[in-house]
């Protein structure tokens, strides 16, 4: 559930700032940019920030975790095991990190095709 709001999250993010560049793309089309080429750009910009905001998301998830967690047994009354603080182990805080990345890139590509699919003429038109 929380990767199909992130992907929506992404996806919103990336149809604004699409709309927003479409002039740019149709420049950069006028001066020989493929379809192919546009939705690159499109993916590769939204995956370097997914991987920035992995890397900083995933270790301040697990921070949150580790404080929160026992504050929460601690207002209801209860202990909580340490067992149940301790999941962030292994190779799991790497694969979160990297989460981002395909997270970012799947809710980018409606936006991709869109901006590879949009007319040289239209795009110059728009502002």
């Amino acid at each position: 559930m929380l990767v199909a709001v992130a992907g929506l999250g992404v996806l919103d993010t990336v149809v604004l700032d699409t709309r927003d560049r479409v002039r740019d793309q149709g420049v950069l089309k006028a001066l020989g940019m493929t379809p192919r080429q546009t939705v690159v750009q499109v993916l590769t910009g939204v995956a370097a920030i997914g991987l920035v905001a992995g890397a900083v998301g995933a270790p301040l998830g697990a921070a949150l975790h580790r404080a929160v967690m026992p504050a929460m047994g601690r207002a209801a009354g209860f202990t909580i095991p340490q067992a149940f603080i301790d999941v962030h182990g292994g190779l799991l805080p790497v694969l979160m990190a990297l989460a981002g990345v395909p997270i970012a890139v799947a809710g980018a590509l409606a936006p991709a095709f869109w901006a590879a699919r949009t007319r040289t003429a239209r795009a110059l038109r728009a502002e």
